[in-house]
């Protein structure tokens, strides 16, 4: 057993390190099959066993996760995320409205859906917008991506590790809203506030010029839509139907109705059409990251079923439970060292060794979502922002990043211990 222990122990850190960085020197792997491969080592070794490791996989949350994703693949292919962006940016130009309504906008979608496809679908419209008003873009994609984060704290299914610690804890939607929920709606003001604070230039100083930008429209995009021809790329018979079932699927949550069991159904509903190829929306579902939950699952899960668990927890147990502060800051350590859903795996297993389960729970929701804002590689939706810009040749650098991150962290993660504690 100790030697399984020390094993599991060894492969999960090493996998775990390989996730943070993102890639293995030397060799051309991604995170998905980082985590498969994880897993792989810790069967071929003996240290968990098939049947074991058929145990740790949570099918709730993989279904969970699933069906967000195809429920977003339909309102991309419907035009749903283009036509909201184009509807709400197209009416400002000022720059403090329209940063107010870039965070609203990352904000509110990424509460009722996940954060990172919302980052996909915004980030060539924001940027687009920005560039042609001649306008600086870093603050406006700093407040994208920051929001997105933040907005998706308020609701089980605004991102992969709250839907993962809504699966795993049980805990209802709308009792989730009513706690988190408030931090979320002050996070984003806190966006709001630093952005401009940061670069009060932008926003009380002297116009930029298209010159001091630093970045361009690609001519394969050729520009940001008009308002007229977003709305022509709207599939409005797919959309009617899809923004219907979600209206359901929602009532369903506020209703009671078991999240996972709800969001699945109405996946189901939205994939039978007469329309649209469903292969077309699967194509779009991120099955990279599916696999990654999985192998995630059996190599976090080796460390429960050795007993390895236990003993990394016994190192940090003295500060973790010594209330809401200490666990915000051992989540945020961890999310940044390892990413925020290895963090919540390591913990799911040791919730009810805490006082209170379901304080926990939302703690480690809060904090590993807040504590993707630290740094430019802290979340994916960070990331995604930063990939999509580069289209339009303007680089959000790990440096830029830092003039606002890290501030906007402090603040959300002191409004989330405030609130929770």
């Amino acid at each position: 057993m100790a030697l399984n222990q020390a094993l599991a122990s060894g492969v999960a850190l090493l996998t775990l390190a390989a996730l943070a960085l993102g890639e293995v020197p030397g060799l051309k792997l991604n995170r998905s099959t980082i985590a498969l491969v994880g897993a792989g080592v810790l069967l071929a070794l003996g240290v968990i066993s098939l049947k074991d490791a058929e145990r740790t996989i949570d099918l709730s949350t993989l279904m969970l996760l699933l069906s967000m994703m195809v429920i977003n693949a339909v309102l991309e292919l419907s035009g749903f995320f283009t036509w909201v962006g184009e509807q709400i940016i197209e009416r400002v130009s000022r720059p403090l409205p329209l940063l107010i309504l870039v965070v609203l906008t990352a904000g509110v979608l990424s509460m009722l859906f996940l954060n990172d496809p919302v980052c996909v679908m915004l980030t060539p419209l924001v940027t687009g917008v920005v560039l042609r008003l001649g306008r600086n873009p870093m603050p406006y994609l700093i407040a994208l991506a920051c929001a997105a984060n933040v907005g998706s704290v308020a609701t089980i299914t605004g991102n992969p590790q709250n839907i993962l610690i809504g699966a795993s804890s049980g805990i209802g939607y709308l009792y989730w809203l009513a706690r988190l929920g408030p931090i979320a709606a002050l996070g984003l003001v806190i966006v709001v506030g630093v952005v401009v604070l940061v670069y009060r230039h932008e926003f009380f100083g002297t116009r930029s010029t298209p010159a001091t930008v630093h970045g361009r429209l690609p001519v394969s995009a050729g520009r940001a839509l008009t308002l007229a021809e977003a709305e022509q790329l709207i599939y409005v018979p797919t959309l009617r139907k899809s923004l219907i079932v979600i209206a359901a699927m929602l009532v369903a949550f506020v209703a009671g109705v078991n999240v996972t069991l709800a969001a699945f159904i109405a996946a189901c509903v939205i994939l039978v059409s007469r329309r649209v190829e469903s292969s077309r929306i699967l194509a779009l579902v991120d099955w990279p990251l599916l696999l990654m939950f999985g192998g995630l699952f059996i190599v976090m899960g080796s460390l429960e079923v050795t007993g390895a668990s236990e003993q990394l927890f016994a190192l940090f147990r003295p500060i973790a439970l010594g209330g809401t502060a200490a666990l915000t800051l051992v989540t945020t350590v961890l999310s940044n060292l390892v990413s925020n859903v290895p963090a919540v795996l390591l913990f799911r297993p040791l919730v009810d060794q805490f006082p209170d389960p379901t304080q926990t729970w939302l703690t480690l929701a809060a904090a590993s979502t807040l504590a993707g804002n630290l740094t430019l590689v802290g979340s994916v939706a960070n990331l995604i922002v930063a990939e999509q810009a580069r289209k339009f040749e303007v680089n959000l650098t790990f440096a830029e990043y830092l003039k606002a991150g890290p501030l906007i962290t402090a603040l959300t993660l002191l409004v989330a211990v405030v609130l929770l504690g």
